[in-house]
């Protein structure tokens, strides 16, 4: 009998032509006189170790069946049609009854058993093996681990000072599970991607919660895709089986199409990881497309760090990937336009400031100038690609500009050579009316800007000037308005009081005289500019 290249020399009488429809049917068609007979078993499933296995089985050595055993000697039996009819207690009857009372009866047996089905295709689907494993692990995925591992953790006495687990009594070294919804994300981990696949499914059509799906991709991308961790942890996979860059592009794509299309399932950064390792490997376009709306539906809760897509070329371009980045931000807008329900043009500034429905587009806006200021150095970012993505933000987006108008002197500095025309066509950007009043003196006194914008930063610091003096002046005339109103006897717990309020009253006027010397400086400074301009 040859299997696989081996050959056993059997004697007719070898108990496992008795218990074999199968062999007995080739004997019989093989077998002469005085003569011998030459078997074949090359597709026996699981070959070699499935026969040695079988063998010791028919000639009662004493043969242990384990989840990593079982899976190889129910398809060989089956392949040798070892059934009732020709011997009780036969080899198929044995195996099923272990894999139905025992593997299915638990998570660690039931994953190891699917692992090894691998290695036995197609016998391992036809007998349905492999969907009854991951109908197993999917049952006992969002249940407590406890109630199916052995040895089972108990409360009380059960347990070790230490946290080991005591199995009558004696510890057995074991550290108790972690009841936690994530507890199964590593084992499933194991699986290859086509059975991963199905037991996701199996999950989602069992009504498992999408963060917990979620989870799970997550966890699985991070162990096979290294791009998605700061540091390559190749603990987990042999060199010899780690991914190629192809098979890494390929699950990368399969994980952006398993992944729930829903807000907040998952976390923003591992989002942009994605994206990031999508652009390294070159995934295709709908992949990195789905990416870019997943980001764009959660921008609000990105990171400096989470933008920065470095693009992956060898032109002259710009650093990072603005182009990416713009297309996150359309689609955010189209995402919060279409929740908000709101017109953009009938936001007023008390809405602007009090508004919780208006705190992720400000919260965006500022990010968004975080990030062009970020990028702004980069001597290869062209300037239209700047004036876009900042021109892209909605004007009732930004409470303030002083963001922007850093992100602009930050490009003016590192591009000095533009001509005066491009420094006010990125300057038109800016609301100077929005600048702050830290700000505004800045600006008044930066030499990169525009003379134009320099003169309406001074008229309108002025009038920031104007609007604190006469804040003052109000505060001052109820003050002094206050006085004949309070009686000539002041009661003794009143006189700290009184005493602070003219303390208070005399330290606003002398702010405003120096506030009035301010302005009278502005104001020359202004008409000086404006007869150079003229001349």
């Amino acid at each position: 009998m040859e299997v696989h290249r081996k050959i056993f020399n059997v004697k007719k009488r070898f108990p496992l032509l008795s218990k074999s429809i199968l062999l007995e049917k080739l004997i019989s068609e093989q077998s002469k006189e005085d003569e011998g007979c030459h078997i074949k078993l090359s597709d026996i499933p699981g070959g070699l170790k499935s026969f040695e296995l079988v063998a010791k089985f028919c000639y009662g050595v004493k043969l242990e069946m384990t989840s990593s055993n079982v899976v190889y000697l129910r398809c060989a039996a089956e392949y040798l049609q070892m059934t009732e009819e020709v011997a009780e207690g036969n080899l198929i009857s044995q195996t099923e009854t272990f894999i139905n009372k025992v593997i299915l009866r638990s998570w660690k047996d039931s994953l190891t058993a699917l692992q090894t089905c691998d290695d036995l295709l197609p016998y391992a689907e036809d007998l349905s093996i492999a969907k009854r494993c991951i109908d197993s692990l999917a049952v006992k995925a969002f249940k407590d681990p406890n109630l199916f591992s052995w040895p089972m953790t108990e409360q009380g006495s059960m347990q070790s000072p230490g946290g080991s687990v005591l199995w009558n009594g004696i510890s057995t070294g074991a550290r108790t599970r972690s009841r936690s919804s994530d507890w199964w994300y590593d084992d499933v981990s194991t699986l290859n991607l086509s059975t991963y696949k199905r037991l996701i499914s199996v999950l989602e059509s069992r009504g498992v919660e999408v963060e917990t799906i979620a989870g799970s991709l997550t966890s699985y991308a991070k162990r096979y895709i290294h791009g998605l961790n700061n540091r390559l942890n190749t603990a987990h996979v042999p060199l010899a089986l780690m991914p190629s860059e192809e098979e890494q592009r390929n699950l990368l794509e399969e994980i952006d199409r398993l992944l729930p299309f829903q807000k907040g399932v998952t976390s923003t950064k591992f989002l942009c990881n994605l994206l990031r390792t999508g652009l390294i490997l070159k995934a295709s376009h709908s992949c990195v497309s789905n990416l870019e709306r997943r980001i764009g539906m959660q921008l609000d809760e990105a990171t400096l760090e989470d933008l920065l897509m470095p693009t992956f070329t060898y032109s002259m371009e710009a650093l990072y990937d603005i182009d990416c980045i713009q297309r996150i931000l359309e689609h955010f807008l189209a995402m919060d336009l279409a929740t908000s329900g709101a017109s953009p043009g009938l936001v007023d500034e008390e809405q602007l400031i009090g508004s919780l429905s208006l705190t992720p587009i400000i919260t965006v806006a500022k990010l968004i100038d975080m990030f062009l200021a970020e990028v702004a150095p980069d001597i290869n970012l062209k300037l239209s690609k700047l004036q876009s993505l900042a021109a892209a933000v909605p004007e009732y987006a930004r409470p303030l500009d002083d963001g922007l108008y850093r992100a602009i002197d930050i490009y003016l500095k590192a591009h000095p050579w533009i001509s005066e025309s491009e420094r006010e066509q990125l300057c038109g950007i800016m609301d100077c009316q929005k600048l702050s009043l830290e700000a505004c003196t800045h600006a008044a006194q930066n030499e990169r800007l525009p003379l134009r914008v320099i003169v309406q930063v001074l008229f309108f610091e002025q009038l920031q000037l104007r609007t604190s003096i006469a804040g003052c002046f109000l505060v001052s005339d109820n003050l002094d308005g206050s006085r004949p109103l309070r009686s000539g006897l002041v009661a003794p717990n009143e006189g700290g009081g009184w005493t602070t309020s003219v303390r208070d009253n005399q330290v606003l006027k002398v702010g405003m005289d120096h506030m009035r010397t301010r302005v009278s400086e502005l104001e020359k400074e202004c008409s000086t500019m404006r007869q150079e301009k003229r001349d």
